[in-house]
């Protein structure tokens, strides 16, 4: 992992953190990656260390969307990611239930 990637993983897990203990059970993320060769399968490793970042703090990657562009004479491919809190079933009995009040 270069230096970049590194640094955009800890941003995204930093971020993913800061939800967690806003109470938030749902996070959506922008990941922006150039393209060097948009014809090309390859890994998108910066991309794929950022969702780990993410997911490492409990997020679970639920849907995603792709866009493909060019920005400053350069190829740019964004993802944009809806990640979800993994919550623990409440125990038996534990249940907030209001019927019809």
């Amino acid at each position: 992992m270069g230096w970049i990637n590194n640094a955009k993983g800890t941003e995204a897990g930093k971020h993913a953190r800061e939800a967690i203990q806003a109470g938030n059970s749902v996070l959506i993320y922008k990941l922006i990656e150039a393209n060097t060769n948009s014809r090309a399968t390859a890994p998108m490793t910066g991309m794929a260390e950022q969702i780990q970042a993410i997911e490492a703090e409990g997020w679970r990657l639920d849907q995603m969307a792709a866009a493909e562009g060019k920005a400053l004479s350069s190829e740019r491919v964004a993802l944009v990611c809806l990640f979800r809190r993994a919550q623990p079933a409440p125990a038996y009995g534990q249940q907030n239930v209001s019927w019809g009040q």
